[in-house]
Parts: structure tokens; sequence; C-alpha cells
């Protein structure tokens, strides 16, 4: 595979000002695989997909990267690896795999979950996943009935009831995951969020931190006086915390025009941040807009599949957007 790969990946992506960089986007890597959480990956995938990225790749940090990019100086084949959310085995799983491939990766951390640590996300899958009924209504509450005659049942439950609830205001969405807490008489005590030490953790390591807001708000839910708070206290808080300038970003959720638009846009570039990041798939170009830059996903269950599918993501055409104010 090794020579195969370098010659298909030097066709593919070249360097200079014609170079593309590939932004993989993580969440979480568990120790074993979760069947209910099927996008994430495990220690051993997360393993060799490093390893491929360390073998065949340029894996260079985030802000190196967009200041290569700016420049026209990537380098062919160029990579980086980032996380969103700030969970816990970022740190106590997935940072000892990146220290030993030589893989540099930034963290887009969320402030808010430093103490009590859980996202409403995670809060609703361990009340799923602690239902021990063979059937579940949640009629009362909008969001169906469900048959859990199997694993597969479980997570088709788990992923509608998420569906339902994402795009709900902040406010409103809270009280419906309590209202579902108090429907399945079940309490849920789970903290995965990552500590404030384990932040200097990373630093040490020569990792990378971004602004992910404080509570992960979708930012075209809320009002813009919201968002410019959320956008610019996760930004003072993480300063506060790591004593450094933080200047990446990371939109909650991230679709271009769904989840965040133009005025949002314009929030982040006036808190002061250099770049900013969204879920728009496709590889970066120094002709992308800085406050706006795409990323890919980062799934497959091969190594030689994970790596053919990142060389065709170097041949994306331009990343979706909205068009901020000028």
């Amino acid at each position: 595979m090794r020579a195969l790969a370098r010659a298909v990946s030097a066709i593919v992506s070249s360097k200079g000002a014609n170079a593309k960089l590939l932004i993989l986007l993580y969440h979480r890597v568990h120790p074993v695989a979760d069947p209910l959480r099927p996008d994430d990956v495990d220690a051993v995938a997360f393993d060799w997909q490093m390893e491929v990225l360390a073998r065949y790749f340029t894996p260079l940090a985030l802000d190196n990267a967009m200041e290569l990019l700016r420049q026209g100086k990537l380098p062919a084949n160029a990579v980086c690896v980032t996380f969103d959310d700030g969970y816990a085995d970022n740190v106590e799983v997935a940072l000892p795999i990146l220290q030993r491939w030589a893989v540099p990766a930034t963290f887009f951390l969320t402030t808010g979950f430093f103490e009590h640590g859980c996202m409403w996300n995670d809060r609703v899958i361990e009340l799923l996943r602690k239902v021990d009924t063979p059937k579940v209504s949640l009629l009362n509450l909008g969001l169906g009935e469900y048959e859990i005659t199997s694993m597969d049942a479980r997570l088709q439950m788990v992923n509608s009831v998420l569906r339902q609830l994402k795009h709900l205001p902040l406010a409103e969405r809270d009280q419906q995951v309590q209202r579902l807490e108090n429907t399945l008489n079940i309490d849920v005590s789970y903290s995965p969020m990552m500590q404030k030490e384990q932040v200097s953790v990373l630093l040490k390591a020569g990792m990378g931190v971004g602004a992910h807001t404080v509570n992960h708000p979708i930012l075209a839910k809320i009002s813009l006086d919201e968002a410019r708070q959320e956008i610019e206290s996760g930004k003072q808080q993480l300063e506060m915390l790591t004593e450094k300038e933080v200047t990446l970003f990371a939109y909650p959720n991230g679709a271009p025009g769904k989840d965040y638009g133009a005025e949002h846009v314009d929030l982040v570039k006036a808190a002061g941040f250099e770049a900013a990041f969204s879920t728009a798939w496709a590889a970066a170009q120094h002709t992308d807009d800085f406050m706006q830059m795409p990323r890919v996903g980062s799934w497959d269950n091969t190594r030689f599949r994970f790596y053919l599918r990142l060389v065709r993501n170097y041949r994306t055409g331009s990343a979706e957007r909205v068009v901020a104010n000028v």
C-alpha cells in the first residue's frame, strides 16, 4: 500500500499556492466502540487513522496550516486534526495516540461544561440507553413511540429523538430534555466533558485550543445579543484559563445558512478571531473565506478505505458558505 499511496497522493495534492488542506473533524474517541454513537471512533480505529496520516500525509498544527495557506506555502498532502466540544476522552484516549504518531491537533472547547460536564445530547443518549422496557411512548412530548427490539432499534430511537430536539431554541430544548427524564423516570449521572485542568494537559503536550462558545447553542436559533455573548465569553473564558490569545473558532453544529448566518460570521470577526471553521464538507483552499473554513468527516473501517476517502476529499470543489457582510 505504501508505494501506491505515496504515488497517488503526489498526483492529487500539490504544494504551494494551489495546495488544498484537509481539516478532519472528530468529537470523541471511545476506549471501545459504542453502538449508540456509531459516528465516533474507538481507540483502535483512531490509532490506525493517525498512523495513516503520519505515514502518507503531512499533519500540521491548525494555526500553522492556516498561515501557510494564506501565504500560498502549504506542503503537499497537508492535513489537520480537530476535535469539537471538549470531551474528557480527547485527553484520556486520543491524546496518547496523537503523541504516538506525532500528529498535532486543535480542540474546540465549550467552556460552560467544564464544571457540570454533560451536553444535552449526551444526556438524551444515556437516558435512552437505560430504558429497560420493550416499548417506549414519548407521545406526551411529541417525540413519538418506539419498540426496542434490538440495538439497531434503540439507535433509531436515539437518532429520532436527537433529530427532533436538535434545532429547538436552547431553553425549550433543555426543558424537553428535563421532561424526557421525568417521563422515563430515569436519573442520569454522566459527566463525559473535560475538566479545566485537562486543558493544560493538552497545551503542555503541544496541542492547540480554540473556542466553541460557552453553551454550544445553534447560533441561528438564539438572538444576536445572545450569540455575541456566547462567542465573546467563550473566547474570554478560554483566554483566562490558558493565559494565551485564542484566535480560532468553530461554529456549533456548523452548517452554513442553517446553523449560522452572515450576521454570525460578522460577530466572530468582530470578536477578534483570525479563522473560523464550519462543518461544510470540502477541502480548504486559499480562496475560501477564512471565517468559514470547511472540514471533513473521518469515517471508514479499514486503513485503505480511510486513505482513499481522504485522497478523494482533496478533489472536492469550493466549500458551501454564507455570504458575509463586507
